[in-house]
């Protein structure tokens, strides 16, 4: 006995025990977070911090059957996985990694995978239950597996069932020698001891024996069944999603060949569609009236009823290479960015409002990107529609209210209006990063004629091609634009003799986007992104340049 605690102390002696702050990957919301690792045991466990570790970890995987797999680019990070269940481990350095690594190789050589369980059962003297104690206990494992566990623990028990039927049997034999014995010393002693029915506790162990043994054989067989219920429901299951994908691509396969863009599967004609007929009529309607003011604005455009927007003969822009290019997309947006809301159905839908922000969107996609155009309206006070195209257009402000901006650099200067930007934005995991290369125009816009309209400024930004930075070449997924900032300022006549103030202004902005982000994201993703950012955006700009002009001369 001595011996063997000796021998299982220096065992205990000889494993690694180590603990320490490491990054473990939470969840896609979370991403990496910190966490306190603890090495004891053989098993590796961790909790939220260190000051936590007394009150129970959050989880733990037993490194008997552990698999401990560095990672291939990243030299800080590395994975430990028990069959279906992975942790995946990051350390703040090479060297910290290393020494994480092979603290848990060296526990998994020195322990030869649970011989420690395997030497308590040779103690026992059973050789039968040595397999059925060197199964994994790692989570994941089928009810089919488990069905087979309990049946190895049947046998086993029968085995020890009949060990013991055969110790109760010796054991009566002596014991029914020395009752025998007792009652002739008795005779002599005239002396009577109570007897003890050996015979009928060896039946009753028996008995109690063979319920314990049928019970567990109707565990097993109510595993069997819940296994095979679990087994008719994911087959159900299966072939359900196979008819949902077959449905799926039979839907986008008549899409192709019809070219009928309709709003989603769930909308499409057909004896199944959950439209009314009332609704089905008017989206019909709603979308042929789309199609024909789509194409009287076209033939306005074509027709040249839009404001003229023509800078000045002398612009060093109307001889560059792009001036074509430019002269018509400015047309085009600010045609674009005059049409009203609502009571011109141009199909733009009210997505999101604060105060007397309106943000308005038209669902679209191109190639199974969503590309939908954007189109808010928001009146502020205070500021002139000159100051905010200046804030917007000018590169030296530009990092101070583009938040998601990583690096800008100005690729060309056509003119003192007319610049050509590259933009690297910061990466949002799991999309991949971005960048944009695309001419910025600013220009001032005359008013009509025929009544006393406001001051008009404009920004348009278009995506162009730059033989410097090509598309996609690099790490970065290149993103396409269009963007109108369009601003209306008003001057209230202010009080006699005094002069005007911040105060008697008011300035209405329009801006419009059309952005492809290119590559891949789900469209729900990037739906629900517009609706947050986007006023967001509008509201941090307007106040920055608030906040800039507050102490300075009214630019106009």
């Amino acid at each position: 006995m001595a011996d063997e605690h000796s021998s299982e102390d220096s065992d205990n002696d000889n494993q690694e025990e180590l603990a320490g702050v490491l990054s473990k990957w939470t969840n896609y919301i979370h991403g990496w977070q910190e966490r306190y690792i603890v090495l004891k045991n053989g098993t590796l466990s961790y909790y939220k911090s260190e000051q936590e570790s007394g009150y129970g970890c959050r989880g733990a995987l037993s490194l008997a059957k552990a698999v401990i797999k560095p990672h291939e680019f990243d030299e800080c990070r590395f994975d430990v996985s028990v069959n279906d269940c992975v942790w995946y481990l990051r350390a703040d350095s090479v060297e910290a990694k290393q020494i994480w690594v092979d603290a848990l190789e060296s526990y998994k050589l020195e322990s030869g995978y649970g011989t420690g369980s395997e030497n308590s059962l040779k103690r026992h003297g059973s050789t039968v239950s040595l397999q059925s104690n060197t199964y994994s206990t790692a989570s994941g494992n089928s009810f089919k597996r488990s069905s087979r566990n309990l049946r190895e623990k049947l046998a086993e028990l029968d085995t020890f069932k009949d060990i013991l039927c055969r110790q109760i049997e010796t054991l009566q034999e002596y014991f029914d020698y020395c009752v025998d014995n007792n009652e002739a010393q008795n005779v002599q002693n005239k002396e009577k001891l109570p007897a003890i029915d050996f015979k009928g506790e060896a039946i009753t162990f028996k008995t109690t024996t063979k319920a314990v043994l049928d019970t567990l054989e109707h565990c097993a067989d109510l595993v069997a069944q819940r296994e095979e219920s679990w087994r008719c429901r994911l087959e159900k299951e299966i072939e359900r999603r196979k008819r949902s994908e077959n449905l799926a691509k039979s839907y986008f396969a008549q899409l192709q060949k019809s070219r009928v863009v309709h709003p989603g599967p769930d909308l499409e004609e057909g004896p199944h569609s959950v439209l009314a007929d009332d609704e089905f009529y008017d989206a019909v309607e709603s979308g042929l009236d789309k199609m024909e003011e789509e194409q009287e604005l076209r033939e306005r455009l074509k027709s040249g009823q839009v404001i003229p927007v023509t800078p000045p003969p002398t612009s060093p822009a109307t001889l560059h290479r792009l001036w074509p290019e430019i002269e018509k997309v400015v047309k085009q947006e600010v045609a674009m960015a005059k049409l009203g809301v609502g009571e011109s159905g141009t199909g733009w839908q009210l997505f999101a409002e604060d105060g007397e922000m309106r943000m308005y969107r038209r669902e679209e996609e191109v190639d199974g990107m969503v590309v939908d155009p954007l189109k808010a309206v928001h009146v502020v006070k205070g500021i002139t529609g000159r100051e905010l195209c200046h804030y917007f257009f000018n590169p030296q402000y530009r990092y101070d209210w583009e938040t998601t901006l990583e690096h800008m650099n100005v690729l060309e200067t056509i003119s003192e209006d007319t610049l050509i930007f590259h933009q690297t934005h910061k990466r949002i995991w799991p999309a991949s990063q971005r960048d944009v290369v695309f001419w910025s125009h600013l220009r001032r816009l005359p008013n009509d004629q025929d009544r006393d309209g406001p001051d008009i400024w404009t920004v348009v930004n278009n995506s162009t091609e730059h033989p410097d930075h090509p598309a996609n070449a690099g790490k970065c997924v290149r993103i396409f634009l269009t963007v109108c900032l369009l601003c209306q300022t008003r001057v209230d006549p202010p009080k006699a003799g005094a002069p005007v103030s911040r105060d008697d202004i008011t300035c209405k902005i329009t801006y419009c986007s059309v952005v492809n982000p290119g590559g891949w994201a789900p469209a729900s993703v990037l739906r629900a992104v517009y609706k947050r950012e986007y006023p967001k955006f509008l509201k941090r700009f307007t106040a920055y340049v608030k906040n800039q002009t507050k102490d300075k001369p009214i630019m106009y």
